[in-house]
């Protein structure tokens, strides 16, 4: 028995081969420490102040994110533990980070072939951040306030600033109970106020979600130039790996 398919069919395939792209995300640490570069998916790299690693993403991915570890002791096989952003006590990561950890999280090629793409402080805060489209007329993120330094005291973790809902585990925070049961708080605002483009709480959507057409390479760099010293001193690297 044979099939024929129909030539629309052949054209809808063309089309979307054609105009679906993956993405190389080119992750910069300028931190004067080492952080140890984490991405779902993708793994993990240790990166010295001034290293690059270029990752490439493969087209359609969603529910992706990219962040840093700080604090990391691996031994010789890769295996241990990071005291902000830990992911399955690896260096290659098999899952997403422990709190804090800022986050640079993206869907490529979803609805009219558009990435989406935020930073995000549900998770918390660890290190400033910049993540950006290299296509030039889309949108730029920052996050380079000192929030480590300025962290609320219920909210201090070491090496970071916890997001409320990893501290308080309510809906008023984590908004479990469905769409339109939370709202901002004195802590989400905090957020907000020093990093006005990224997710202070979980349906924190219309002013933090950003889009840009797919086929666009991406950066995302750690302690961006110019970023504010901060106040918190980051942990002493031992690790020997």
């Amino acid at each position: 028995m044979s099939y024929i398919i129909p030539l629309c069919s052949l054209l809808v395939v063309a089309l979307s081969v054609a105009t679906t792209h993956g993405a190389n995300f080119e992750i910069v640490n300028n931190c004067h420490y080492t952080v140890w570069a984490a991405a779902s998916p993708g793994g993990g790299r240790r990166m010295e102040r001034g290293q690059t690693w270029n990752l490439w993403v493969n087209p359609g991915t969603s529910m992706a994110r990219i962040w840093g570890r700080t604090g990391c002791n691996f031994d010789g096989s890769g295996r241990g533990r990071c005291q902000t952003g830990d992911c399955t006590g690896g260096l290659q990561c098999q899952g997403w980070g422990v709190p804090p950890n800022t986050l640079a999280e993206y869907a490529l090629n979803q609805f009219n072939n558009m990435d989406f793409y935020d930073i995000s402080l549900v998770d918390g805060f660890n290190i400033p951040m910049d993540f950006y489209p290299l296509n030039g007329g889309c949108h730029k993120i920052s996050c380079t306030a000192d929030i480590n330094g300025q962290c609320p005291g219920p909210l201090r973790a070491p090496g970071g600033c916890n997001n409320p809902c990893t501290v308080f585990h309510t809906n008023q925070y984590c908004c479990t109970a469905g769409q339109g049961t939370c709202g901002p708080t004195e802590y989400s605002r905090f957020f907000k106020d020093r990093c006005r483009d990224a997710y202070s709480y979980p349906q924190d959507d219309p002013t933090s979600t950003f889009t840009c057409p797919g086929g666009s390479n991406y950066k995302v760099v750690f302690c961006p130039l110019g970023t504010p010293h901060l106040t918190l001193q980051m942990p002493r690297n031992t690790t020997d790996f």
